[in-house]
């Protein structure tokens, strides 16, 4: 590791190997414990202390497959250690959350804070990379606080944008296989950049600039918008027309070029329920059908809201079997979750007993979770939210003679 603030390295001679993740969540986790399987040294940071207490006993504190394997393999191996404050390496990631606003303005505090807490540890020849989801012209802003903070200039440190492209329940295996884009502030950066992921990725390392790296990633989740509000408009157009959207999806898919997607109770996670406001923000002008997507998806969680008010309507003191919390199957992930969102408006609104299930979850703030089985005693109304692979094993009798609102398709199936 180069020491003091001379001329940077070339790529061949920079090492890479000391590895700083700054952030070990539902991205920074996973790709720590790669590294560490892949014979770096990994110093994490998580300003959560009871989540570094959990890693460092070899746990993970999010739920992803095979990963508390990984993890505790990675510990046990002394390579991967949590701490709450920075250190010295050769490569920091920043694996921080970029939320919106209520206004849905950008929120970039934790990416500005992560930035800060790296800059005394920052030295000639170091590799930073934003992997965080973040609007234009970010990354070259982290370039000018690292400058001003640490006296390096421009051409002393590498600066880039690797923006992370992994789906939830997949993490592990998309995090080595899947196609990065690199995008550096300067031609070297990005080399830089694609050296380190070419280390352990398989995919292919595409270069770009960092500005063209941050807009694609919220270029491919705003289309994945676009086209989930499709389906879901048109879930409203069959319900209109009493017609059964599944079958209407299913038929109209065997055209050679229609893909409908597969609609369900509005949009959630941290992706694709938040990156089009970033491209929205930075050109609202010119997002006319991004802005209409939003609508489409932020308003289907208030139409499942009324459709299951209507149904309660036959019954005096309905026992609704709410099934499903999180934002998608098989995940603990509860950020911007539709499901969340229609229990919560279920429970203001005293529609009835909410009897709420969550497989994924040991327990919950706001509601006492059962199993589907106490869910279902006595329930007129089962409302399937999320289609986690246990509620796909209910037994078919066990549903018989009552309401069933499938928000989902997991009946379909």
């Amino acid at each position: 590791m180069v020491r003091g603030q001379g001329h940077s390295r070339t790529v061949s001679e920079v090492e890479q190997r000391q590895v700083c993740v700054v952030g070990l969540g539902y991205t920074g986790l996973p790709t720590a414990a790669v590294l560490a399987s892949r014979g770096y040294q990994v110093h994490g940071v998580e300003v959560n202390a009871e989540a570094v207490e959990t890693i460092n006993a070899g746990r993970a504190h999010i739920v992803e497959p095979d990963l508390d394997m990984l993890v505790r393999a990675a510990v046990g191996s002394g390579r991967l250690r949590a701490h709450v404050t920075p250190a010295e390496a050769d490569v920091f990631l920043l694996c921080v959350p970029t939320p919106c606003s209520e206004d849905k303005e950008p929120i970039l505090d934790h990416v500005l804070d992560a930035t800060r807490s790296i800059a005394p540890f920052v030295r000639a020849g170091n590799l930073v990379i934003l992997e965080s989801t973040s609007p234009p012209g970010t990354t070259e802003r982290l370039a000018g606080i690292l400058s001003e903070e640490t006296g390096l200039a421009s051409g002393d440190l590498h600066v880039a944008h690797a923006p992370e492209r992994v789906l939830p329940g997949r993490i592990l295996h998309e995090v080595i296989a899947n196609d990065r884009i690199v995008g550096g502030v300067s031609a070297a950066a990005t080399e830089a950049c694609a050296a380190f992921y070419s280390g352990f990725v398989t995919g292919e390392v595409l270069r770009t600039t960092a500005r063209t790296a941050e807009t694609v990633k919220l270029a491919e989740n705003a289309y994945r918008d676009v086209n989930i509000a499709f389906a879901n408009e048109i879930a409203l157009v069959a319900d209109e027309l009493d017609v059964d959207v599944w079958e209407l999806i299913e038929l109209a898919n065997r055209h050679p070029r229609v893909e409908v997607l597969r609609p369900g109770p509005g949009v959630g996670g941290h992706c694709i329920a938040v990156d089009p406001w970033f491209l929205i923000h930075a050109a609202p002008e010119s997002t006319a059908l991004m802005q209409a997507a939003r609508r489409v998806n932020l308003a289907k969680p208030g139409w499942v809201v009324e459709r299951v008010k209507r149904r309660a309507q036959r019954f005096r003191n309905p026992r609704i079997a709410c099934l499903g919390l999180t934002y998608k199957a098989g995940v603990d992930d509860l950020r911007q979750s539709p499901a969340l969102e229609i229990v919560r408006e279920l429970a203001r609104a005293e529609v009835g007993e909410l009897r709420v299930v969550e497989p994924n979850l040991a327990h919950h703030d706001e509601f006492a979770l059962v199993s589907w089985q106490e869910a279902l005693e006595g329930a007129d109304i089962v409302l399937f939210l999320v289609p986690h692979p246990a509620f796909a094993r209910i037994p078919r009798g066990a549903l018989e003679e009552r309401v069933l609102i499938d928000t989902c398709g997991i009946l379909r199936g």
